[in-house]
Order: C-alpha cells, then sequence, then structure tokens
C-alpha cells in the first residue's frame, strides 16, 4: 500500500459561491504539479444565537473542516468573502479554534497563502488578505502571495493582488470569475503546491 500523497489544505468560507469557484481554481493549480493533491474544506455559518443547527455534513460543497485536516496539511490556503475589508467570521470563528495547533508548532514552517472574493473593485480586498495573514504569522507559517512574474497583476481590470488573489463578484455576487482572476488563482495554487512539495524535501533531507 502506498503512502497517501501530500496535500494542499484549501479552507474557505463561501455565501454566495464566488470564493468556492475561486476554491476550486485554486485547486486545479495545485493539482497541475505532480506529486500533491487539494483537499477542499468550508466552515459552517455562525449565528448570534448559541445553538447549533448546520447539519454535520452540508448540503452540497466541500464538507466542513476538522482540525486534522490541519495538522496533517503539506500546506494551507485560506479564503474568505470580505466583512468591512476582514474576513468572514464563520472563517475567523473556524482559525480561533486552532489553539492546540499552535501550542504544539504544528504549523511552524509549512507554506500558507491567501484568497478573497469582493463586491466592488475598492472593496476591502487587500486588508482582507491581510486580515487572513495575520493568525498565519502566529503559527509560524511561510507565507507566499503572487510574485509579479504573473503579469496580469500588471494588466488586471478585475481582482488580482500581490497579497493573494482576488476576485470581484459584483453588487448581487454573479458576475464568474474574469480570465484574468482565473489565471492569478490557478497560478497561486500551482505556487503553493511547489513551495510544498520543496519545503517537504528539505525536511526530509534535513
Amino acid at each position: 500500500m502506498r503512502d497517501p500523497l501530500p496535500y494542499v489544505l484549501i479552507l474557505y468560507y463561501s455565501r454566495h459561491g464566488a470564493t468556492r469557484a475561486m476554491a476550486e481554481q485554486l485547486a486545479a493549480g495545485v493539482e497541475s504539479n505532480s506529486g500533491i493533491e487539494a483537499r477542499l474544506r468550508t466552515v459552517p455559518a455562525v449565528s448570534p444565537t448559541c445553538e447549533a443547527v448546520e447539519p454535520e455534513i452540508p448540503d452540497e460543497g466541500a464538507i466542513y473542516a476538522s482540525l486534522d485536516d490541519l495538522r496533517h496539511c503539506a500546506a494551507l490556503a485560506l479564503g474568505s468573502p470580505t466583512r468591512f475589508g476582514n474576513m468572514a467570521a464563520p472563517l475567523k470563528h473556524f482559525i480561533d479554534t486552532t489553539t492546540t495547533l499552535w501550542l504544539n508548532g504544528t504549523l511552524i514552517d509549512k507554506p500558507a497563502t491567501a484568497f478573497t472574493s469582493t463586491s466592488s473593485l475598492h472593496g476591502g480586498q487587500e486588508t482582507t488578505l491581510i486580515s487572513m495573514l495575520l493568525p498565519l504569522l502566529h503559527h509560524g507559517m511561510v507565507y507566499a502571495g503572487l510574485p509579479y512574474s504573473e503579469t496580469d497583476l500588471m494588466d488586471t481590470t478585475a481582482g488580482g493582488t500581490p497579497y493573494g488573489a482576488s476576485h470581484v463578484a459584483g453588487q448581487r455576487s454573479d458576475q464568474p470569475l474574469a480570465d484574468s482572476e482565473r489565471r492569478l488563482v490557478r497560478a497561486q495554487g500551482k505556487r503553493i503546491a511547489r513551495l510544498a512539495l520543496a519545503l517537504q524535501s528539505l525536511k526530509e533531507t534535513s
């Protein structure tokens, strides 16, 4: 029986489907590399009430993440729509449960990245990405954005930042990914997978 392939955990929250579409494109970028897989996971919505009402398994899309998904990943990609220039509460709520991983240094030296979707072009994309970056740094992860060798960063009139891929979904969250946005998020997936494999190889030889 062969060993399972290392995987990039793509952990996202999506309310209307735009961030989910980005996650799926990022997964395609990851799996364009041989020797590594993408694992898509989401988080349940949160409510002002203190009673859990979400089913254990979502009706559609990725299943809910567990701490083990994080514990065993080779790399992590966080995705969230923007909420007033910040990551959405459901994703933050899940990240706030990762204290045991932090105490044990589980994620130290693993590569990480982030992606986001907003309703408007200047709707807080970069600050949302930075809000996701902060807990990754506290976990000791190695953050990787998008380099300007991706020429779409220079030419895009839609989403796209050096901090990570982004998407302009429109006021009704019904805008599909622009070609440039799709290329950038795929490039981000390809890069984080390549870094994961390189860092894993370094650990094995050290």
